[in-house]
Formats: structure tokens, C-alpha cells, sequence
């Protein structure tokens, strides 16, 4: 038994290690999709946090800001209360902000929601399609989207402060 414990031991190395470069390589090189200012916003149907079912097709006809985030991430949890104060600003004029959370509980969601004080809608992306859709490699990420559909501006990393926002936001209104 003695005489094969090397050889055995080569073998279990070299597939830990066949099986790690697959897993590395899988992950540098799949393709996602990489949107761009002009765009089409894609399409997505999420449920909130209430259940409510909302699309992308529901929000046409006003300008959109898109933010997507989780509760793990320190600047998400930094740039949710200038988003909200933004929103709060912007929302009678028909801006419109969702939140969409990256495959995490419901409940978890809604402390963290609560406790940074976003109450703008709030949805749940429990399979990360609409995460793959939206080609994200960073957290936060927010899409500044036109009333017809289009990708304005792409905010990657943050967090942004609320000039920054608002500045976007008077854009999305051709201000």
C-alpha cells in the first residue's frame, strides 16, 4: 500500500489542479454582455419586495436610474442615502429609481433597506439573470436609463455623492 501512496497522491494533485484551472479559466473567460452609453436598457421582470412584479417595459416614458447592489458592499450601503434624497427631489418631476438587489433574501434586503433609509422600490434578482443581462463585474453599478429605453450613462464602483447623481439626473431630464 505504501508503494502506491505517491502515485496516488500525483494523481489527486493533478486533478485539484485540472479541476481549479478549469474553474479559473471558466471564470476569466466567459463573455457577458458589455452595455454601452446608446443602448438598449435589456429587458427585466423582478418581484419586489412585497411581490409586486415590475419590468423595464412599466418605466418607459420617464427616465429610469437603475441601481444595482448588495448588502455586502460597503459603497452600496454609503450611496443609498444620497440615491434616496435624490429621488425624493426628483420623484414628482417623474423620475423614476429601482433598487435591484444581487440574489440575496428578502429579509436581509428589507433590514438593509430599512436601515439606510431606501425606500425607493426595491427589487430581487434571485437567479442573476438580469444581473448577467446587465453584464456587471462591479458593485454598486447604476444605469442612468432615457424615458425611451436608453442607456445614458453607466456608473461603475461608487460611491457617488449626490451632486454626482443629480448632475446625471439633469441630464436624463435634458437639463
Amino acid at each position: 500500500m505504501k508503494r502506491y501512496r505517491k502515485p496516488i497522491q500525483y494523481v489527486i494533485l493533478a486533478l485539484v489542479i485540472l479541476i481549479g484551472g478549469y474553474a479559473v479559466g471558466r471564470s476569466f473567460f466567459t463573455t457577458s454582455p458589455v452595455l454601452k452609453p446608446g443602448q438598449a436598457a435589456p429587458e427585466f421582470v423582478l418581484a419586489d419586495l412585497e411581490g409586486n412584479v415590475h419590468d423595464l417595459e412599466s418605466y418607459k416614458g420617464k427616465p429610469l436610474v437603475l441601481n444595482f447592489w448588495g448588502t455586502f458592499c460597503p459603497p452600496c450601503r454609503n450611496e443609498m442615502p444620497a440615491l434616496q434624497h435624490e429621488y425624493d427631489k426628483w420623484k414628482d418631476k417623474g423620475l423614476e429609481l429601482v433598487g435591484i438587489n444581487l440574489s440575496e433574501d428578502r429579509i436581509s434586503v428589507q433590514r438593509f433597506a430599512e436601515g439606510v433609509g431606501a425606500y425607493f422600490p426595491i427589487l430581487l434578482d434571485r437567479n442573476k439573470k438580469t444581473e448577467k443581462k446587465y453584464g456587471l463585474k462591479e458593485y454598486p453599478t447604476t444605469f442612468f436609463i432615457t424615458p425611451d429605453g436608453e442607456i445614458q450613462d453607466i456608473v461603475i464602483g461608487g460611491p457617488m455623492s449626490e451632486e454626482d447623481i443629480d448632475s446625471r439626473i439633469r441630464r436624463l431630464f435634458g437639463e
